[in-house]
């Protein structure tokens, strides 16, 4: 099965469709995140912590969707 690891993050990839494993390497090269790198690729401001979506901050019954 063909295999790749990345050179900056040391991720093991595989797929036994070559053409998919290469379509895989490309998107991972474009969101590696390097060793030590952070683990998210969205931030916020910290003084900025509502929801950006208040009328869907709750479900149907009240009850906060995004735990704080």
């Amino acid at each position: 099965m063909p295999e790749w690891t990345c050179p900056e993050c040391g991720k093991r990839l595989f797929h036994e469709n070559e053409t998919t494993l290469k379509v895989e390497e490309t998107i991972h090269s474009k969101f590696c995140r390097k060793e030590g790198g952070t683990h998210s690729y969205m931030h916020r401001d910290l003084q900025h912590m509502q929801t950006f979506d208040p009328e869907r901050e709750n479900d149907s019954n009240g009850v906060p969707v995004l735990k704080k």
